[in-house]
């Protein structure tokens, strides 16, 4: 079961370390998921950023890669093998030291991924899979252990070296030093060899990505293999014996293996990699082997018929010249190769498609900003474009000429049925609401519609009239009164005074007076104080 390419086991684990606050270990179990593609790249960079950092520490960052190269899953294996390897090419130094120096290396000679070939794996998707690719893990991971020994016994990563016939390390080495050198160099070289996959056998991205790797490391240890061999021929002339012979079996082994590079570029081209990027392998004259033969010869007392003739030793010249003239040229060729990024890149993707891709992407989206940058234009599309945008659509014709709303201006008129449809008990301190309906007014009215209306609402305000701050007389108030009468208030609490003894009721403000305060009291006798 799997959740968006990952497994609930990598998501398990990967939370484990987040809660654990383990972030390499999580870098770690990120980049060799159980999802059967190669290590992402946001993933394989950071680990190689933390390779740069000083408080990282490289012996756990490497120990963690081990561990996960344990697993029982190929695909687990396999990606903790190639995440190890692109920290080898692209990461700090010291981390090539470390595995180097130490003695944990990668147990893999008897790996075999049993979990899909138990219980009918062999049949379902993917099953036969890992069992063909164990083969291909067991001779990755021995290249590997094979390029930390070849850093142990010479301190330098042939890959990072300089080549080249003016700066190169191997051009430029003595010959004794070389005869050591070598043999090194072709140890690593056997190993990377014996790889041995064929077009059919890339079927995913995980042997894919592998492929990619060592064909990066391939094109620079034979760089390296070729000016050393260089650098050989120039000097064998003037070799002892011992040192000749060693030098004519490392001349033999060296065209042995420059065969088994041919077929390993024929493998890169089929699998898509263009033939302009392949460098050409440009062979020496079979005749150089012959006079090497005849001069190691003469060296060791053998006779040979005119081996110590002038003519003799001028052939010999020509063949070495013309043999350093072509192994020369492939050595360009390979140091050419070498020194592009092309194939640098971790997600395999070519460069020239990538912005093939972009110039696609690019156009497509100008076609786009030309459909929509005149969107208010005449015709179908404009229309059309005013009907989904708000923002481009215009307000309606009878909206046009409506009044923005005031909140502190004058009330607009309700409608009649609103209005005769109000009672006075809705609002018991006849405060009224200015505010209401007054969105559901028109702009029609003018001046005097908005009078009619303010005295429409202020003749039902009781506080209007009674406050002594209006016009308008306390009589007519008290008729358009429906909050409180007499009669209401006599069927409520019954009549107890007689109607004609006005004397001795309460005094009443009869609206006369020019103040509302100014009401007639009653003294303790009854009469009306005056």
């Amino acid at each position: 079961m799997t959740m968006a390419g990952q497994t609930i086991n990598d998501r398990l684990l990967a939370a484990r370390h987040s809660l654990a606050g383990q972030g390499l270990a999580k870098s770690v179990c990120k980049a060799t998921t159980e999802e059967c593609i190669g290590p992402k790249k946001k993933h394989l960079d950071y680990l190689v950023h933390c390779t740069n950092e000083p408080n990282v520490s490289i012996p756990h960052l490497a120990n963690l890669l081990i561990e996960r190269s344990q697993n029982a899953n190929w695909v687990v294996v396999y990606k903790s093998l190639i995440t190890t390897h692109h920290l080898m090419a692209y990461g700090n130094e010291r981390f090539m030291q470390y595995l180097a120096s130490s003695n944990s290396t990668f147990n893999l000679s008897s790996f075999l991924d049993k979990g899909t070939v138990q219980d009918g794996g062999m049949g379902v998707p993917g099953g036969r899979m890992g069992y063909d690719m164990s083969p291909f893990i067991r001779r990755y991971a021995k290249y590997l252990n094979e390029k930390s020994l070849s850093y142990r016994a010479m301190a330098f990563d042939f890959c990072k070296v300089k080549r080249g016939k003016e700066e190169g390390s191997l051009r430029s080495m003595n010959a004794e030093k070389l005869l050591k050198t070598l043999p090194v160099l072709q140890a690593q070289l056997d190993a990377l060899l014996e790889f041995d996959c064929q077009s059919n056998d890339l079927s995913n991205g995980v042997i894919n990505m592998s492929f990619m790797l060592l064909f990066r490391d391939l094109i620079r240890l034979f760089a390296c293999y070729n000016d050393g061999i260089i650098n050989l021929l120039e000097k064998y002339f003037d070799m002892n014996k011992k040192h000749a012979r060693d030098a004519l079996d490392l001349y033999k082994k060296f065209l042995v293996r420059m065969d088994r590079v041919g077929e390993f570029l024929k493998v890169a081209e089929n699998v898509g990699i263009d033939k302009g990027d392949i460098p050409d392998l440009t062979k020496a004259p079979s005749s150089l082997l012959d006079a090497l033969e005849q001069h190691l010869a003469t060296l060791e007392g053998r006779k040979v018929s005119a081996a110590n003739t002038p003519t003799q030793s001028s052939s010999h010249q020509r063949n070495v010249k013309s043999a350093v003239t072509a192994l020369s040229s492939t050595s360009s060729a390979f140091g050419t190769a070498a020194a592009s990024s092309k194939f640098d890149t971790t997600n395999g993707i070519d460069e020239q498609l990538k912005a093939q891709v972009l110039a696609e992407e690019e156009a497509a989206m100008n076609q786009y900003k030309s459909k929509v940058s005149s969107p208010t234009s005449s015709g179908a599309g404009g229309a059309s474009a005013a009907l989904t945008n708000p923002f481009l659509s215009s307000p309606p014709a009878a909206q046009a000429g409506q009044p923005i709303v005031d909140l502190f201006g004058a009330a607009s008129a309700q409608p009649a049925a609103a209005a005769a449809a109000t009672k006075a008990s809705d609002d018991l301190l006849q405060l009224g609401n200015p505010f209401a309906d007054m969105f559901d007014a028109s702009g029609g009215g003018g001046a005097a519609a908005a009078g009619a209306t303010g005295a429409a609402l202020n003749a039902n305000n009781l506080w209007m009239h009674n406050n002594g701050f209006n016009g308008a007389s306390v009589s007519s108030a008290a008729a358009t009164n429906a909050f409180v009468s007499d009669s209401n208030f006599s069927s409520v609490f019954g009549n107890t005074e007689p109607a004609g003894n006005a004397g001795d009721g309460p005094a009443k403000y009869d609206g006369a007076g020019s103040s509302p305060f100014d009401w007639g009291a009653t003294d303790d006798d009854g009469g009306a104080a005056q």
